[in-house]
């Protein structure tokens, strides 16, 4: 297990915000990465429609996928953070800031975990839905630079169908994911993973859920447990 506590007075703060931000030589290798991949993925989505008349039913909005446990890594989470310092508004880092508290409050409320004593300030945990705290009226707000897991998730069933994976009590069928787009981009999740390792990290242990990666890599003040 390893705790990770980020002391408020790392919180990095919004002056240090900005469209200046200088590209960092591994920003600049993922989001190459995501290039690639998306151009695959189009081929991939192309070919269904023309060979097997399949089209991905996803569209603008719909956001039960939101939901998942979204996982990424950490080369993918440094991009995601700086994209954030460069393009958000100080409105918008403060509401993206209060979302992510309240995931790992409504994370640590699970049965077995130890809620902090701020959960009752926070919300009406037993509303709360755990989206991704990126996402806002069902819209993502740093879709450029979404992690490939996302980028990946294709279904051909109604989007309703989504919702079952986080509601046990849904009469949904399962969703019918497009196997072959998750097959068209293992060769740059690979990529992905080779550039991690290649700088003398453990990739498995470089591995957390969004929410989990957006507070160290925002130095908000919260403990992240994996």
């Amino acid at each position: 297990m390893i705790n990770l506590i980020e002391k408020s007075n790392s919180v990095i703060g919004l002056d240090e915000f900005g469209a200046d931000i200088p590209l960092a030589p591994q920003e600049i290798f993922v989001l190459g990465v995501y290039a690639s991949l998306d151009e695959a993925i189009a081929c991939e989505l192309d070919r269904l429609r023309r060979e097997e008349g399949i089209v991905p039913s996803c569209k603008p909005g719909c956001c039960h996928c939101c939901r998942y446990h979204i996982l990424t890594n950490s080369a993918e989470a440094h991009t995601l953070a700086q994209y954030i310092r460069r393009e958000f508004s100080a409105d918008q880092i403060r509401g993206l800031r209060l979302r992510t508290q309240q995931w790992h409050e409504w994370d640590d409320s699970k049965p077995g975990r130890h809620p902090s004593s701020s959960i009752d300030e926070l919300a009406d945990l037993s509303c709360y839905d755990h989206s991704c705290p990126l996402d806002v009226n069902g819209v993502c707000g740093a879709y450029p630079v979404r992690p490939v897991v996302c980028r990946t998730h294709f279904v051909s069933s109604p989007p309703q169908s989504c919702q079952v994976a986080n509601d046990p009590e849904s009469s949904e069928d399962a969703p019918l994911m497009l196997r072959s787009v998750v097959a068209a981009a293992s060769p740059f999740a690979t990529a992905l993973q080779d550039h991690i390792e290649s700088s003398g990290l453990d990739f498995s242990r470089s591995r957390m859920l969004l929410p989990q990666w957006l507070a160290i890599e925002m130095g908000w003040d919260f403990t992240i447990s994996r």
